[in-house]
């Protein structure tokens, strides 16, 4: 059980701090210029793979406002236009045009041959950038501004794909080594100009930025994994920007300086439908029936989190105004069966929301028995389906701002993704309708269907909805919260 939360012991609470001291000070980059401060920004997950854009580590670029993409998403998930103004679709292949006037940091001309560039290295990488995967796609410069990309069966998602951080458009100095070489060559408001390893990064303002001068000078970063000492920097007055804040945490904090967001992000208990004792589509039932998701809201997250009532939570909000209830089958007994159920515990919560899950698992009838370890040495065993049951907190847009990956990886026959060892011809004819639909209304309605296919089924069961909680101290204006974390600083944001 969660014990209460207190103010951290006075040495702990000055260990964190000290983590933080002097992380914040001026970089070589430059200093805080007449017209404002540098903001400061402590970060959760340092770069795993030298920052490279067809990594995760892309989001780090996006996020920082100096890699940019020929695309971004409304908050509905539509494409709108950035590095390109407007594209159309003919057959296999989308034609886009290029907005005139860019630079890239290092002052060279952003033209189709740069865009060509950089999405054929995402294009032929090994392995791929995930929102590739399983797409053939080729690009081709047609004219000075004109670029198409074509794939290798129509796609209606193209443009979304296109919006993934993993697809920034970068210079040709990028490229020149083995490693694709974010710094000085993006496009955005801020130039990447120094990376300290795994410790630090540092961006100033790129005062040709297309879009308008940033209002900031600059940007100091700090990866600071640990969650009470990122908390720690806000409450010190170290940080300005802090990422990921803790549940932990959160409730110590002056609430004023913490922004809850809510995540495209679902807790859901996958259930085994090919062997075990949740073959039974009544057991399954059984077990959805058992599961309080309410007291794990408010016993693990402290009720910074939302009860789910689908897959697809409230960072999504036309999927509750399209939603009908769910006729799912009757609920048999437990009768002792004995089940297994796997997490991880590399996000805090897991272990907690598993053991609490027990408890009323228990309570039903089943006898539960929990296998709770690192993400990296459990994945490769919920894949082969050795758990009767895991419990994952599933990103449900992944990199395309679009669920119907989501649901097809996790829930299609073939899906790459099939925690739940799970096949229904059903639930195959929802799921490749859904995912060849044209983008807009049609689809989301199509999503939605394919959504309640899969909960008649108690395959999986969703449980609660994460949300993001970050801090921003008293003096920062219009930081981004992003329920996709693609955004953070941008060029609106200053420290006053």
């Amino acid at each position: 059980m969660r014990l209460p939360h207190r103010l951290l012991p006075l040495p702990a609470a000055a260990a964190a701090s000290a983590l933080l001291t002097g992380c914040f000070a001026a970089t070589d980059s430059g200093e805080a210029g007449s017209d404002g401060k540098r903001i400061r920004v402590a970060m959760l997950q340092p770069p795993r793979s030298g920052l490279s854009p067809l990594t995760d580590d892309a989001f780090k670029l996006s996020r920082w406002s100096t890699a940019e993409t020929l695309v971004k998403l409304d908050e509905e998930g539509d494409a709108q236009p950035a590095l390109a103004t407007k594209w159309q679709q003919s057959g296999r292949t989308w034609t886009f045009e290029i907005r005139d006037g860019v630079t890239f940091h290092d002052g060279t001309k952003l033209d189709a041959e740069a865009v060509v560039r950089s999405i054929t290295t995402a294009a032929t990488a090994s392995p791929k950038p995930r929102i590739l995967d399983g797409v053939e796609l080729t690009a081709k410069a047609e004219d000075g501004d004109t670029v198409t990309v074509t794939t290798g069966t129509e796609d209606p998602l193209v443009p979304q794909r296109l919006s993934s951080p993993q697809l920034s458009i970068l210079a040709a100095k990028a490229y020149q080594g083995k490693t694709v070489n974010p710094v000085g060559a993006g496009t955005g408001p801020f130039t990447l100009t120094k990376v300290n390893g795994t410790a630090s990064a540092a961006l100033d303002r790129y005062d040709a930025y297309w879009g308008g001068k940033a209002k900031a000078p600059g940007i100091d970063v700090k990866f600071v994994p640990d969650g009470t000492a990122r908390a720690a920097a806000l409450r010190s007055g170290e940080a300005d920007i802090v990422e990921a804040v803790p549940v932990s945490q959160a409730a110590v904090l002056d609430q004023d300086l913490i922004t809850e967001v809510p995540m495209p992000r679902t807790n859901t208990l996958y259930l085994n439908t090919e062997k075990g004792a949740f073959k039974d589509a009544a057991v399954r039932a059984a077990a959805r029936e058992a599961i309080d998701a309410e007291a794990i809201v408010k016993g693990v997250y402290e009720g910074r989190a939302d009860v789910a009532e689908g897959l697809l939570g409230p960072a999504l909000p036309w999927a509750a105004e399209l939603r009908s209830p769910v006729e799912r089958a009757k609920a048999g007994a437990a009768n002792g069966k004995a089940i297994t159920i796997g997490t991880y515990t590399d996000r805090s919560e897991m272990p907690e929301v598993a053991a609490t899950l027990q408890q009323q698992l228990q309570k039903a009838g089943f006898k539960v028995k929990l296998d709770v370890r690192e993400y990296t040495n459990i994945e490769a065993d919920a894949l082969a389906g050795k758990f009767d049951a895991f419990i994952l907190s599933r990103a449900t847009v992944l990199d395309s701002g679009d669920p119907a990956a989501y649901l097809y990886s996790d829930f299609a026959s073939n899906g790459t993704f099939n925690l739940a060892q799970f096949a229904d011809e059903n639930v195959d004819k929802a799921l490749k309708k859904a995912s060849d639909t044209k983008v807009g209304d049609a689809r989301r309605k199509a999503i939605i269907a394919a959504e309640a296919a899969v909960l008649a089924t108690d395959a999986a069961v969703p449980m609660l909805h994460e949300r993001v909680i970050q801090g921003d101290a008293a003096g920062v204006v219009d930081a981004a919260h992003d329920p996709r974390e693609r955004e953070l600083v941008t060029v609106d944001t200053y420290v006053k």
